[in-house]
């Protein structure tokens, strides 16, 4: 049974992750996939009912309504798989800023108004699970052979291709090409390791993307007085919250007032960054909790840790604030 699996223990709610790194010198042994822009969600289908779990095992099922049909067209009894929810853009492809429309809500009636608005997909690339038999000490090349023979196509789901016997440079161009965050290489033969960032997975970005703890905020001026004027953000280090810099750039209107909503009740007296802030940002300076963490892009890091021109793209519900670090 699947609850079987939910019982083994809190690593069993949470994926495989991957480390951050560049194409394998040799594409013999490796397979390729797209990397999509959305949240990380694993599914689990037992006859026609489906639960959705997110990275940190949140139950995340009423908040996509229109994935619950996926349990009754899957080629099993029960299954559990590991992918990736979406909100698919103008151009056909994933778009997470529409799909942040989707994350920040808590009410079941409000998510079923959006389904027609800002619908999304559930895109799989592992089977974990099936019809009783676990599959994690199997090669990722049966596992993925298994998904592929699930029939998910059509509706708000599919198996997107991974490739094999491919140039990971040809995979990795048409992503480019797409304007897509990058690819994933995973070992033919390597198990699934629930909770585990491995070697095994490698993720290669082709822009710069980094995750970030919210750790306080600067009053706008101008257009934004009495509101938002920057985020301002860090990274653990050695134990403790490392000032990076400010976001300034990247918000709509509604972005702003929903990181206000947030963000006000999580307000405190003092820094939560073990570092010093320096005096020009921490000047007028409002500090909150540090337990929100935003997606944002950037040029580069500087020689003093610090983000070279971010710009917001997100917040993650689905990323646990003490697990942020500095990607390499």
């Amino acid at each position: 049974m699947i609850s079987k699996w939910e019982q083994a223990g809190p690593d069993s709610l949470r994926p495989m992750l991957a480390t951050a790194g560049t194409l394998p010198v040799r594409d013999a042994g490796w397979s390729y996939e797209m990397k999509w822009d959305g949240i990380r969600a694993l599914a689990f289908l037992d006859g026609d009912v489906l639960r959705l779990r997110s990275r940190t095992g949140r139950d995340i099922t009423h908040v996509y309504p229109e994935l619950a049909g996926m349990a009754a067209v899957v080629d099993a009894r029960q299954a559990v798989l590991d992918g990736e929810v979406v909100a698919f853009g103008d151009d056909g492809w994933p778009e997470f800023e529409a799909l942040q429309q989707r994350m920040n809500i808590s009410s079941a009636a409000q998510a079923r108004l959006l389904t027609a608005s800002v619908p999304v997909s559930y895109l799989a690339f592992d089977l974990l699970w099936r019809d009783g038999k676990p599959l994690i000490e199997q090669p990722y090349a049966d596992r993925r052979a298994g998904l592929d023979g699930l029939g998910l196509a059509g509706g708000n789901w599919q198996a997107p291709p991974a490739f094999s016997g491919v140039p990971g440079r040809d995979v990795q161009a048409v992503s480019l090409q797409q304007r897509l965050e990058g690819i994933v290489a995973k070992r033919q033969q390597s198990r699934y390791e629930p909770g585990r960032r491995s070697p095994a997975w490698v993720k290669i970005k082709n822009f710069l993307r980094q995750e970030v703890v919210i750790g306080g905020w600067k009053p706008g001026e101008g257009g934004r007085a009495g509101g938002i004027g920057s985020l301002l953000v860090g990274v653990h280090d050695g134990g403790q919250l490392v000032y990076s810099g400010h976001v300034g750039t990247g918000f709509t209107q509604q972005t702003l007032r929903m990181l206000a909503s947030k963000l006000t009740p999580l307000q405190r007296a003092a820094s939560p960054f073990g570092d010093t802030v320096p005096p020009e940002d921490a000047r007028f300076a409002r500090w909150v909790e540090p337990v929100l963490v935003a997606e944002i892009a950037y040029s580069h890091w500087t020689k003093s840790g610090r983000l070279r021109a971010p710009s917001y793209k997100g917040l993650r519900d689905d990323k646990d604030a003490g697990e942020v670090v500095r990607e390499q």
